[in-house]
């Protein structure tokens, strides 16, 4: 049998999304966020002899020619890129390709990738090897499903960077560890995962950054763990060695990750983190309120000072952006106000606010479906949870629950509060004085990013010059080690400041909906009527 050509397709996700960062792109000349981890490692985990494309439709246009070229498609991703995945079923397909799909979305919901010639259900880790055992045999569909939570990470791979070009991307991803000890109902990572972090070995992990670095990147690199601190001792074992290879490479990266609130504990791991160049960790807050954290399974965000943790994070030079959720059962009349207040209490300028969402295969949808209030799951196409969430039966009205979501956005994504956010955290900051952190934000190397930011600050955008300028001058002044941190976080609002508008103009539909379902019901008992899906 000839070895066979197999075209990688990383399908689009859904334009209006808080991740798809597009302004941001734009100013740093990149093409989209981030490249696909999951199918540079699967590359990584084919026979060395198979030929190997890579498509990342989110940068690059899908050539007819790379269909024609290939004996196998592989493709697959995440729910906000459900939509295209089954497009590029269908192209490849309809050209008599056969179609290999997996990814966290078919482990989600495989019954709707059916369609497809092979499902590969779970870590490809544990069960890359049977499907190309079954292709070398003449197989030409087939279903494998790996063992839930015990696949052996120890065991991947290092990720075909290769197959990347570095300038379409603001940064590059890397995993440590997999899963999260928490118990979060509204969480799937701990349904796909586990509840036992799995972590890689130490000098594993420093051959996957060596060979990023020989293979020529420098800069923003994301550690794409959903917990990076579950499993602390594993850690701790870990950063010192990052902290050296760093300094010996004259710290080439900067990094970024998700970390439970219960690193701000933690000072010993703070100042790991901080000495080996972590700059911004995102956290999951979801509500203010210990009520609606304990309802949830969230305890570990409870029994303490959100502010007072988030300080502590910015004083160890990390910039902190967050998740929060409207929607729960729980919620009080006053959680507009309670969870503006939080934001504004933390310093944290970017707030990932959504509308919770029951997502497949989590605790949340079990509870939901028993009692009877599940609704479908919103059109995919219309962006993410920010706009397509709520696919139950609240308990407030639906209409109460949209007004203060909309609210939530309003206040948050002002230019003036927003500004004034990064303008406090920023002096907040301390960051260390690597010589990656201390060299001139207006290097050869930033000289035209930090142009086209004054230019679309000023110019493009006149209504943001002062905010701009009052804060750029400021930390400037103040705090000149965390500036380039800031003017992440500045860039960051060219795109959130339109989402949050396009996402309240979204919201003010639905809300208009319900009002006109209201007046045209006679009177009912109850708000049964304000609780429907809209």
């Amino acid at each position: 049998m000839t070895t066979p050509n197999v075209l990688m397709i990383f399908p689009r996700f859904n334009p209006n999304s808080f991740w798809s960062l597009q302004a941001a792109c734009d100013i740093y000349g990149a093409r989209c966020p981030a490249p696909p981890l999951g199918l540079i490692t699967l590359a990584a985990l084919l026979p060395r002899d198979w030929n190997i494309r890579l498509v990342n439709r989110n940068a690059e246009v899908l050539d007819p020619a790379d269909l024609a070229w290939a004996d196998i498609v592989m493709t697959g991703g995440m729910m906000p890129q459900r939509v295209d995945s089954l497009e590029v079923i269908r192209m490849a397909q309809a050209q008599g390709k056969p179609v290999v799909v997996g990814g966290p979305d078919v482990m989600s919901s495989p019954e709707l990738f059916e369609h497809a010639d092979f499902l590969v259900i779970g870590e490809a880790e544990g069960v890359i090897g049977q499907f190309v055992e079954a292709w070398a045999a003449g197989a030409r569909r087939g279903r494998f499903e790996a063992e839930k939570f015990k696949t052996d990470i120890t065991a991947s791979p290092i990720p075909r960077f290769d197959l990347l070009d570095f300038g379409h991307y603001l940064f590059v991803g890397v995993q440590f560890s997999r899963g999260c000890p928490f118990n979060c109902e509204f969480c799937d990572i701990i349904e796909l995962f586990g509840r036992v972090p799995r972590s890689k070995a130490v000098p594993q992990m420093l051959a996957e950054l060596q060979a990023l670095y020989d293979a020529g990147y420098r800069g923003h690199v994301d550690f794409v763990d959903d917990n990076l601190i579950g499993n602390k001792k594993a850690l701790k074992q870990f950063l010192p060695a990052l902290e050296a290879w760093q300094k010996s490479n004259g710290y080439p990266f900067m990094f970024s990750t998700e970390a439970s609130i219960n690193l701000a504990d933690d000072a010993e791991l703070l100042d790991m983190l901080r000495r080996a160049n972590f700059f911004a960790i995102f956290v999951g807050i979801e509500s203010p309120d210990s009520a609606t954290l304990v309802s949830t399974r969230k305890k570990q965000n409870t029994r303490r000072s959100l502010a007072e943790s988030v300080h502590r994070i910015h004083a160890a030079g990390m910039m902190v952006i967050a998740g929060f959720i409207v929607g729960f059962d729980t919620e009080e009349l006053r959680v507009a106000e309670t969870m503006i207040e939080c934001i504004e209490a933390t310093d944290i300028p970017v707030c990932m606010v959504g509308l919770l969402t029951a997502l497949p295969s989590t605790q949340l949808t079990r509870r939901l479906e028993k009692e009877g209030r599940l609704l479908p799951f919103a059109d995919e196409s219309r962006g993410d949870q920010c706009t397509a969430g709520l696919n139950f039966v609240t308990r407030r009205p639906r209409i109460d629950i949209l007004r203060d979501y909309r609210a939530i956005l309003e206040a948050t994504y002002r230019p003036a509060a927003y500004f004034e956010r990064v303008r406090r955290s920023g002096l907040n900051l301390r960051r260390p004085s690597h010589p990656v952190t201390a060299r001139p934000v207006v290097s050869a190397r930033d000289r035209n990013t930090l142009l086209r930011l004054m230019w679309r600050m000023t110019v493009t955008h006149p209504f943001l010059a002062r905010y701009f300028w009052r804060t750029f001058i400021d930390i400037a002044r103040h705090n000149p080690a965390a500036l380039e941190t800031v003017v992440i976080q500045i860039t960051l609002y060219l795109h959130l400041g339109p989402f949050a508008k396009s996402v309240a103009a979204e919201i003010d539909r639905q809300i208009a909906s319900l009002e006109r379902e209201l007046l045209s019901q006679p009177p009912v008992q109850g708000a049964g009527v304000l609780q429907r899906a809209v």
